[in-house]
Formats: C-alpha cells, structure tokens, sequence
C-alpha cells in the first residue's frame, strides 16, 4: 500500500468519524434540545434568503459579468412579475405575468 492509498483512506475514515459525530450529536445528550429564540427567528428568513442567492444572480448576470443594458428581456419580467404580486398576491399570477412578458421579448425580439 502506497502512500497515496494512505492518505485517501486515512481522509475517507476521517470524514466519515466526523460525519457520525456530527450527525449524532443531538442524540448524545438526554434532555431535549432547543434553538434559542433569535435562531428560531433568524430560520424564518432562511428560505427567502435562500431564493434570493439563487435568483438574483440569474437576473442580473450574463456569463458572471453584471448585465450593461437594459434591453434585457429579465429586468421587464421580473418587473412584471413583482407588479403583479404587489397587486394580486398570487404566485401564479406572478409566474404566468413574467412569462407572458420575457417570451415575446426573448424570443420575438431577441434580447
């Protein structure tokens, strides 16, 4: 066994050790475990923060470099889509209103 193999397996064993301890560490104790309350909060947040680390970048990126006109079909549907929510409060509403506007102008005229 080479040094390589070693190390791999020394680093597979590892992770695993950590894996199970980390995972079980809410067993190990006996009495019942519970957030505080600013994380119970702070995890209200967490899915809308999560949404928006994934959508924003693809709004207002091309190719990792921010977007330099406005002749991008994004920016009026998603202007579209946020009126509409305002307005109406409906999620589907809010999706077929942004389509309905990045479709004629993504593919009708090309931005």
């Amino acid at each position: 066994m080479n040094s390589t193999d070693l190390w791999t397996l020394t680093t597979i064993v590892g992770m695993a050790l950590v894996t199970v301890i980390t995972r079980s560490f809410f067993f190990l104790s006996d009495k019942p475990w519970e957030l505080p309350g600013w994380a119970r909060r702070g995890l209200h947040y967490a899915p809308i923060a999560a949404l928006a680390a994934v959508i924003v970048p693809e709004i207002v990126m091309t190719q990792g470099h921010l977007i330099a006109t406005w002749m991008d079909a994004r920016l009026f549907a998603v202007a579209a889509g946020a009126g509409w929510f305002y307005w109406r409060r409906g999620v589907l509403g809010t999706l077929l209103t942004g389509m309905s506007v990045y479709l004629p102008l993504h593919v009708g005229l090309g931005w």
